[in-house]
């Protein structure tokens, strides 16, 4: 299965409640951290609802 490579690269501070949690929820603490997920629908949504935070890469 493949897997997303998830980038912070913007910070958290004046965004929404919302975005904050999702942030959060991805395992993203702070600008430069990565994570590295599965490619499942949950994951895509929440990237998807923080796209102007992180960027994405697929990684085999």
């Amino acid at each position: 299965m493949a897997r997303l490579k998830v980038t912070q690269v913007r910070g958290k501070v004046g965004t929404l409640r919302e975005h904050r949690e999702t942030l959060r929820s991805l395992g993203l603490k702070r600008i430069h951290d990565v994570v590295v997920k599965e490619d499942r629908p949950e994951i895509r949504g929440m990237v998807r609802a923080v796209a102007h935070l992180v960027t994405v890469e697929e990684v085999d």
